[in-house]
């Protein structure tokens, strides 16, 4: 009697014993259910291996799962049959019986030496019990068992398998030594090599990885594995990860690792260069939607006004029709938002109010409601209605602290903006009456007392600051600048503001502060250097100001005119650069 054949046609009892199914022969996804099925095969089960199998079933899923599992490892082994052997091999697991997981494995892999789910389930249970030494074999014979194509994916996969290893040299070490025979290969040694080299980065050797991710290029320059493995160790400590990252954009290389590259430009502040990659891209590929959002959004942050409302209008209207008819991811709907708050902020700057309103309606995340909140309320008080503007961000819900802290940086951040420095001042007291812990809010109450000219409390506020984050490097600088503006204890404003660059290196806002102790100090060719690099990695309208000054300074006003002139294109409204324009008396 064929007892696979009979199950299915008992549905109570193939309804109860839900996972006996896989006795059974069903269709696979995609077959004709109307053509003649094929015959069943025979079947080596006799009636009392058939109920002893109902047995297994029945304590495996009645909480039994070790009596379940040695029935049906019997029966496995008595038939040969690999869907036994993984059925017990699953009920071991599922009862988190690592041991028996493996006992069945093996049995399986013994029974079965070509099964290649066999090896996969001994391979994986082998590393989940961390007896990582074992693990070499069944590596090798999963790679020679596969074809070429088939293997490739393989030995991509090998370092997502040994992801959760605790002894990641350990699992290196195995990996290297399955994978030696095809190092040299033209056809796997790049995948075999960027494999290694992934690992390599888990064991934290990044010197190993980038020497792994060289061979791999060596071996093949279009392989973009290379180039993925070495964005993750670019530092300045390791110059060949960028070479090897260069080397392949150099080629025919796809837009999604130049997009990358542009992000780990951004964050390490190399703005100018990441332009370079951003122009590359939109060049390239012109409805790439979210590098239009990221060249828009440096735009803005370097004032290239009119740059940036071209780059977030092209990527709103791409935006808008790939989202037509469907919805957008989290991400997307996000950086939807914020072009649009941006282009709102841009139009309400060119005093071009109805269009900023008109953006602003366009916006349905509920998320961001403090940020259109905040938008509105930034165009009632450019119309003089500073205090509807502040009543209606007060009107923002507010379920927990994070929503509270948001609506005062969303008052105080008006408030700054429309000079209002006493009422701003309050509404921070008042804050961290509530949270004195807010280092953010200590901060930006220091600035309010700076615009008050209550200097002693501005300097009482950021040591507070430092004292509770001795690596809060915007008070340190702060601090300094603000010394070094008085022309007052320039020694210590020195050390402030090295301190501030030991916490953030290369930081042009903090070189700009140095830069102007060394220029109060007398040290003209200091300051120069210093600003002129400043200048160059951030070009700024408060930096230009700084760096105009001192070229009038030294006499060479023609090039300080010309920096002066590039900062107002930059921004217009920036009170160190008409400060500095009235003081000096220039006019341009």
């Amino acid at each position: 009697m064929d007892y696979y054949g009979l199950m299915i046609r008992i549905p109570r009892l193939a309804t109860f014993i839900v996972s006996l199914t896989l006795l059974t022969t069903f269709p696979l996804h995609g077959q004709d259910l109307t053509a003649k099925p094929p015959p069943e095969p025979n079947s080596a089960l006799d009636g009392e291996l058939f109920y002893r199998l109902l047995l297994g079933e029945i304590n495996a899923l009645g909480g039994e799962p070790g009596v379940g599992y040695q029935l049906i490892l019997d029966a496995a082994r008595k038939t040969g049959d690999p869907r036994l052997y993984k059925r017990a091999t699953e009920i071991a697991l599922q009862g988190r019986s690592g041991e028996s997981a493996l006992q069945a494995a093996r049995a399986w892999r013994q029974a079965i030496p070509a099964s290649r789910d066999a090896n996969r389930y001994l391979l994986q249970i082998l590393i989940g019990l961390n007896r990582l030494q074992e693990t070499q074999e069944p590596l090798k014979r999963a790679l020679t068992t596969t074809d070429k194509a088939e293997r490739l994916a393989t030995i991509n996969n090998l370092p997502r398998l040994f992801v959760r290893s605790a002894d990641k040299k350990l699992a290196l070490a195995m990996v290297e030594q399955a994978l030696a025979d095809y190092l040299a290969s033209t056809e796997s040694g790049a995948a075999a090599w960027t494999a290694i080299g992934r690992m390599r980065l888990d064991a934290a050797d990044p010197a190993g990885a980038l020497e792994a991710a060289q061979r791999s290029q060596s071996l093949d320059a279009t392989s973009d594995g290379p180039a993925v493995l070495a964005l993750t160790a670019i530092d300045p400590k390791f110059p060949q990860a960028e070479e090897i990252v260069k080397k392949y954009l150099s080629g025919k290389a796809g837009v999604g690792i130049r997009m990358d590259y542009a992000r780990v430009l951004l964050n390490a502040q190399r703005y100018a260069e990441a332009s370079v990659q951003l122009n590359l891209i939109t060049g390239e590929k012109p409805d790439y939607a979210q590098a239009w959002f990221v060249k828009g959004m440096l735009e803005l942050q370097d004032k290239q006004i009119g740059n940036a409302e071209q780059s977030l209008g092209q990527f709103v209207q791409l935006e808008t029709a790939a989202r037509a008819g469907t919805q957008a991811g989290e991400e997307s709907a996000r950086s939807l938002t914020q072009a649009l708050l941006a282009l709102a902020e841009i139009a309400e700057k060119a005093k071009n109010l109805p269009k900023a309103q008109a953006w602003l309606d366009r916006i349905d995340s509920a998320q961001d409601m403090v940020g259109v909140q905040s938008r509105r309320a930034a165009l009632l008080a450019r119309q003089g209605q500073l205090a509807e503007a502040r009543a209606l961000l007060r009107t923002l819900p507010e379920s927990n602290a994070a929503e509270t802290r948001l609506k005062v940086s969303a008052e105080v951040q008006l408030l700054r903006d429309n000079k209002q420095y006493q009422a701003a001042y309050d509404l921070l007291r008042d804050a961290l009456v509530a949270t004195p812990a807010d280092l953010d809010f200590v901060y930006d109450q220091a600035m309010m007392a700076e615009k008050l000219g209550r200097l002693d409390e501005m300097e009482r506020l950021l040591r507070k600051a430092i004292a509770a984050k001795p690596d809060y490097h915007h008070a340190y600088n702060a601090l300094g600048y603000s010394f070094a503006d008085r022309n007052v204890r320039l020694p210590e404003a020195r050390q402030l503001i090295l301190k501030a660059l030991e916490f953030a290196p290369g930081d042009p806002f903090i070189s700009d502060s140095l830069a102007w102790v060394e220029f109060r100090s007398g040290n003209m060719p200091e300051a120069l250097r210093i600003l002129r690099q400043a200048y160059k990695d951030k070009p700024d309208a408060e930096i230009a100001a700084h760096l105009g000054e001192v070229l009038w300074t030294v006499g060479e006003k023609t090039q300080a005119i010309a920096v002066w002139k590039e900062g107002l294109l930059l921004n217009a409204e920036n009170e160190t650069l008409l400060e500095t324009l009235k003081r000096l008396r220039v006019r341009l």
